[in-house]
């Protein structure tokens, strides 16, 4: 298995996803011909179940990208449900310190460096590539853990300075609302937070990532250093394109 996604983020390439949170295979089947590098589909904010998701991720058959899989905690079986459907890599919400950051990496790494079981799931060709798969998935899984709390923001060193945390991913909404700010996501003071985390995967080696709303923020985020980029949502793109036709009518 070879993860093409996190190959070109550590030969210096920005990438660029988008969150998905309609439960329809339909959706990557229709997006994935536009250009994105990464889809994430979001189990921790929409209503997906398990084979929502796996069903969705064999909709990008074909395709170059590479399916992420956002977790809604740091929790075992869904780090080993995640990978088992066939997620090249996991985005952790809420990691507030190095120790959170270990148990992921300790949950998404097959022994001796971590506890995943080994199952005949589509990861490996249901079961007909484990010996590959196994071979291979510790070495290029993408682990990407989230920056969105003051207390995250004050232990960003630590935490990605953890082995095999590949990427910072900063929540710019929830951080906004940690430093006291509302969603006053132009504030400078989360302008300044968002450089620190920034600094902090440049110091560590790893890469900094976020969110952009807009396209504005795109080009910001990007200017900031920001190498990991999702371009809004799904359904931010569905409201976005009515709205368009509508203001036109």
């Amino acid at each position: 298995m070879k993860n093409k996604l996190r190959e070109k983020l550590f030969a210096g390439e920005t990438c660029f996803g988008t969150f998905l949170t309609i439960g329809n295979p339909d959706v990557p089947e229709i997006l994935k011909t536009l250009g994105f590098d990464w889809f994430m589909f979001d189990t921790e904010h929409s209503y997906f179940t398990t084979n929502d998701v796996k069903v969705m991720i064999q909709a990008l058959s074909g395709s170059q990208i590479s399916p992420m899989i956002r977790i809604g905690q740091i929790d075992q079986y869904l780090v080993k449900r995640a990978l088992d459907i066939g997620a090249e890599g996991i985005l952790a919400p809420l990691v507030n310190s190095a120790e959170e950051a270990v148990r992921l990496v300790k949950f998404a790494m097959y022994p001796p460096e971590g506890v995943r079981g080994a199952g005949p799931g589509r990861a490996t060709n249901y079961g007909m590539s484990l010996k590959d798969y196994f071979s291979t998935a510790n070495d290029e899984l993408l682990l990407a853990v989230q920056i969105e709390t003051k207390d995250a923001l004050s232990n960003a060193n630590d935490i990605l300075s953890t082995k095999r945390i590949d990427v910072g991913f900063v929540g710019p909404t929830d951080l906004t609302i940690s430093l006291g700010l509302g969603t006053d996501r132009t504030n400078p003071k989360v302008i300044e937070a968002m450089q620190k985390v920034v600094k902090a995967c440049t110091d560590s080696g790893k890469i900094p990532g976020t969110l952009a709303a807009n396209v504005d923020e795109a080009r910001k985020f990007q200017e900031l250093g920001f190498k990991f980029l999702s371009l809004a949502s799904d359904s931010r793109y569905l409201v976005a394109g009515a709205k368009e036709f509508l203001s036109g009518k």
